[in-house]
């Protein structure tokens, strides 16, 4: 069996080109909505875990289209 390097190179270049749109479109965000979410995560709000999360998923999404 043959390993490709090239490919392995380039997934993880993606993988790593997601992560960083995904901060960055969290950063964004966060400048956007006047909300701190930072200190309702650590006061162990889940409301506000949920919206997180469902905001990493739709940017999730949206990256994974834009890169594949």
């Amino acid at each position: 069996m043959e390993i490709n390097w090239m490919e392995i190179l380039i997934t993880i270049l993606y993988a790593g080109l997601g992560v960083i749109l995904m901060l960055a479109s969290v950063y964004i965000f966060d400048l956007a909505v006047p909300y701190n979410f930072n200190k309702e995560l650590k006061e162990k709000n889940t409301s506000a875990g949920f919206i997180m999360a469902g905001i990493f998923i739709a940017i999730a999404i949206v990256v994974r289209t834009v890169i594949i």
